[in-house]
């Protein structure tokens, strides 16, 4: 007999059986990661780990590889660290502070009878280490919550395969659920609708435009059947049907000489203020929480680049962090995939 069958039998175990855990659920929320300091050596150590990753560069290791090691991880750290140190703050990356206070949220919404955990696909903490430990806390049924609106290959599949992987290598396997893409959900566009809304409501000025930031994929990806570009299209739009106004759609962080989905978010705002759009706002629908992309590219970037180009008012719109509109979301969206377990 099994130690989960022994404590719902309530059969009492022989003298020299371990310890017997109390069986649980788990929600472990995923996110991308991040440097352990805003160092060039740590984010080398962050970059070579994923840009390693061939979900992210589907390029032959035997091209990519030397290119990365001998040009790419001697240059662009040192330029990232600069970007990093912009927007860390007095308990570290932006988003491992959103992300924490996420996950501290929805564990007292979710209460005692469900653990919920974080995990970083890339750095710390990793998701072979949170799996293990929910694993020995007792956790015999984990939720994967890979934070992305979004689908991608790059982000919710990496997510899962690395989750998958440790998996391969436990004797005994909790049993396991994956958070679908929820680019279209109600719950989703009413969250950030709301968010939108309070943040605009806040501001000195009307923003004349708004415009929607994603992060940008290669065009390849498209044209291989990745969905992500079409389910973005799909949150901006369900995003300005809920708001009754027109939203602008455009990509950002573009890398290398490959072409990306366009347009892009540097060329629109340059665009707008050129011509002659005097005041905009900006924001992310495709991240769950602030990070480098959204608070060093778009807010400190964005700003110059709309204001060089004749632009006068800008403002940045924050995500949905752990916001209550934001959490109320997270709870809808994992109370129903936790159906029959909780």
């Amino acid at each position: 007999m099994s130690d989960s069958e022994i404590s719902r039998s309530g059969t009492a175990p022989p003298p020299e059986h371990p310890p017997i855990l109390k069986p649980k659920v788990g929600v472990l929320l995923i996110n991308l990661g991040t440097p352990a300091a805003p160092t060039t050596k740590a984010v080398r150590d962050y970059l070579g780990e994923f840009l390693s990753d061939k979900r992210v560069v589907e390029i032959p290791a035997i091209v990519w590889q030397p290119l990365l090691r001998g040009v790419i991880l001697n240059t662009r750290p040192q330029k990232s660290a600069a970007a990093y140190a912009e927007v860390w703050t007095d308990h570290g990356s932006p988003l491992m502070v959103y992300s924490r206070r996420q996950t501290e949220a929805l564990q007292q919404r979710l209460g005692d009878g469900v653990l919920v955990d974080l995990a970083m696909r890339y750095g710390q903490p990793s998701i072979e280490s949170r799996i293990k430990a929910m694993k020995d806390a007792g956790c015999d049924r984990i939720l994967l919550a890979p934070l992305y609106p979004q689908y991608s290959g790059a982000t919710t599949g990496t997510a899962n395969d690395k989750a998958f992987e440790v998996l391969q290598a436990m004797r005994w396997q909790p049993a396991i659920r994956t958070l679908p893409a929820y680019h279209d959900d109600p719950a989703h566009i009413d969250a950030l609708k709301r968010n939108i809304e309070h943040a605009i409501a806040s501001l000195d000025f009307e923003p004349e435009e708004i415009v929607t930031s994603f992060h940008g994929m290669p065009l390849r990806t498209l044209h291989l059947g990745d969905p992500y570009h079409c389910q973005c299209r799909k949150t901006a739009r369900l995003l300005s049907e809920a708001m009754g106004r027109n939203l602008i759609v455009s990509f950002q962080s573009r890398f290398g000489r490959a072409k990306w989905l366009e347009p892009a978010t540097d060329a629109t705002l340059e665009a707008l203020g050129r011509k002659g759009v005097k005041r905009i706002a900006i924001v992310a629908p495709g991240f769950s929480v602030d990070c480098l992309e959204t608070l060093e590219e778009l807010a400190i970037q964005g700003r110059e680049q709309f204001e060089h180009a004749g632009g006068e008012k800008f403002a940045y719109l924050p995500c949905l962090n752990a916001s209550a509109e934001g959490m109320d979301m997270l709870e809808t969206l994992v109370r129903r995939e936790l159906a029959g377990w909780i």
